[in-house]
Order: structure tokens, then sequence, then C-alpha cells
């Protein structure tokens, strides 16, 4: 069938792109040229989503009979969307747990929790808008998966991979005391593209919390795959939440996937009953930490999206802590 992907240059538009190849369909991505060049074997139509004439132009005539949408970041986009491609077979499109009105902190209990409906212009209520205007006009053949944290090779955000270059450089590592214990969940990318090229081809609609299951792993578990495949010598260096939100540590930012302790007790805390019944696979974490830093070995480190900073701790904040705990 002919797929189409809004986005597919990178990340996990990229892998879906691969699934849907390896599928046996038509691919096509649209995107606006400037993150490279899709995987061989899609053709690339290139555009603006904001512009309500540039999808229609871009396809030319090439009529797409499924969708997989990894890309779209404003209100206008899905609106466009929705009305460039309403006549297709199977729309799966890729939101997140931000459109969640109580998310984070949380907890979600299922699909049903109330979403953003707000006019405020930012990610999730956009997220939420967008799940309204493409399920309008798409109905049971929409589905819109919320997701939560992806990883895996080709990752441009640089959480898992940051964790895995400083875990490898050895020698005493920051990490939060309070939150070693922190039950975790994440998504490998390659896991969520092949579910989603699936859920489009069988036109499944509704919406599913797309990550992995509640408490598949620890933070501090993950801390030590990330050890474990590297090889390194790293030791930890448990530094109380308190003292590092005093020094100007930034949850999530500073130390990737780490949340204080008042959120992390419900932000992990996601329901995804639906996307099991549904089939959404949920590989080791060990193969997708060591897939992630193979990965790493062969390619040049991420430049981050535009208007964004990569995460992890500054050196002259880390060498501050250090000096600190003596």
């Amino acid at each position: 069938m002919r797929l189409l992907v809004l986005g597919g240059t990178h990340f996990l538009g990229r892998h879906v792109v691969d699934a849907a190849l390896d599928r046996g369909h038509e691919v096509a991505t649209f995107t606006r040229g400037v993150t490279g060049a899709p995987p061989a074997g899609a053709r690339a139509l290139i555009g603006d989503r904001d512009d309500p004439l540039a999808l229609p132009a871009a396809l030319d005539g090439w009529t797409p009979e499924l969708v997989v949408d990894t890309s779209c970041q404003t209100r206008a986009a899905a609106e466009h969307a929705a009305t460039a491609l309403a006549d297709v077979t199977g729309y799966a499109f890729v939101s997140s747990l931000n459109a969640y009105r109580d998310w984070p902190p949380g907890p979600i209990a299922g699909e049903q929790a109330p979403t953003w409906d707000t006019d405020e212009d930012s990610y999730g209520p956009d997220k939420a808008h967008a799940e309204r205007v493409l399920g309008a006009t798409l109905g049971e053949r929409f589905l819109t998966a919320r997701a939560g944290l992806i990883v895996g090779p080709h990752d441009p955000l640089y959480r898992l991979g940051w964790w895995l270059d400083r875990i490898a450089a050895g020698g005493r590592v920051v990490v939060p005391a309070e939150g070693l214990d922190q039950p975790i969940a994440l998504v490998d990318a390659r896991d969520l593209a092949g579910w989603l090229v699936a859920m489009a081809e069988r036109g499944q609609g509704g919406a599913v919390n797309a990550t992995g299951r509640a408490g598949m792993t620890t933070f501090g578990g993950l801390l030590d795959t990330c050890r474990e495949v590297t090889g390194g010598d790293a030791e930890w260096l448990p530094v109380p939440e308190a003292e590092l939100l005093a020094a100007g540590v930034k949850e999530w930012v500073h130390l990737p996937m780490w949340l204080a302790a008042a959120t992390a007790r419900t932000a992990w805390d996601v329901d995804t009953t639906r996307a099991r019944e549904l089939g959404l696979p949920s590989r080791p974490v060990r193969d997708s930490v060591a897939d992630t830093w193979g990965w790493m070995q062969d390619s040049a480190r991420p430049q981050p999206p535009a208007g964004r900073e990569l995460p992890g701790l500054p050196p002259e904040l880390e060498a501050s802590l250090l000096a600190a705990r003596g």
C-alpha cells in the first residue's frame, strides 16, 4: 500500500520508514527538507506543514492510503493534514502523554483521563488539539499514540546518549540519592515504529498510552545497564535531591530522565493495558541500551533541534557537586 510518513528523516520517523519498507509498502516522507534525506527506498516530498497548499502540491497525484504522523508540532499542521488526508484508510498519530491535562505528575489510569482543551499554544495543548482535529475528520480510522519516553538508535535528544557517554568516561558520577529506585518506563523507537505501521494497516482507532509497562525498570537499573554495556568503571556518587536542586540542577535536563521524587511517584504510573492488548512490543531494556551505544560508536554526536540545548550536567556544575562531597 502507499504509506505516507509525516516526518521520516529523524529518529522515530526514520524507524517508521524502515518498518513500512520492510512490510512491503510504497513509502513517501513529507518534511521541510532540513534534517536530511529519508532512508533509501522512500521518496522524499518537501514542504512546510504550516502552509495549507504545501502537502497537496507535494503529493502531486500520489495518493496515500495510510499515514503515520510523527512530526505534528503546530495546530495548523494538524488542521492542514486533516483536510488533505481525510480519505486515507488508516492514520496513526504520534501524540504524547503531555496531551493529558494532569500529566505530569499523573498518574494516568487509562486513556479516558482528561486531555488539554485550552487555546494555549504549547506542546501538550497543541498535541491534544491535533488529536481532536484529526479524530473529528478520520473517526474510527484514527489512532492517537500517546507516547512516553522513547529511546533507541538515531535519538537526537541525547538523553540516554548523555548517560552512556558520561558513564563510559568513568570516575565518580553524580546521581540522585533518592532517585535510583525510581521506577521508569520507556519504549524503543523500533518497537513503536513497527507497531504504528501495523495499526495504520488495520485502520485501528482510538487512544493508546504507547509506552513501556509501569515499573519495567528503575532509574538505577537503567544506569547499571549503561555501565554494563559501556564497560566503564563509573562509580555512583549519590547526592540528596535537596542538594541537587539547591545547586541549580534541573530535573530531566541536567540529569536526563530524572524527576524529583514528588513528581516521580506518580508520573511513571501510566496504565498501558490497551497498548499491551493491541500488541505494542517491549524489547529488553538492555537491548535498547546496547543498540543505542553501538549506534553512537559509528555516528556523530547529535546536534540539538532548533531552539533547544542538549541535556546533560554542565562540567562546572558537576565539578562543584563532586567537590562538595569530598
